[in-house]
């Protein structure tokens, strides 16, 4: 993984739990045959693939909040 991909990723998703899950969840993606969002000259690994995704703004995410129980 390429710090400078991490560092700017940070920056659009800046809670570290959540831009791990975000960049699994889509390397899951990728590994099961999805077709990445961006385009590259060069060779990179399916982590630098999502988190340039990310820095690019081409995936994003939505935290799920529980509904209360009322009891």
């Amino acid at each position: 993984m390429r710090d400078e991909y991490l560092k700017q990723a940070h920056k659009v998703i800046s809670d570290p739990n959540i831009l791990i899950n975000v960049v699994s969840r889509r390397v899951k993606n990728l590994k099961n045959g999805a077709r990445p969002l961006v385009e590259s000259l060069e060779k990179l690994s399916l982590e630098d693939i999502a988190l340039l995704e990310i820095i690019k703004g081409k995936i994003s995410y939505e935290l799920y909040s529980f509904p209360k129980r009322e009891g």
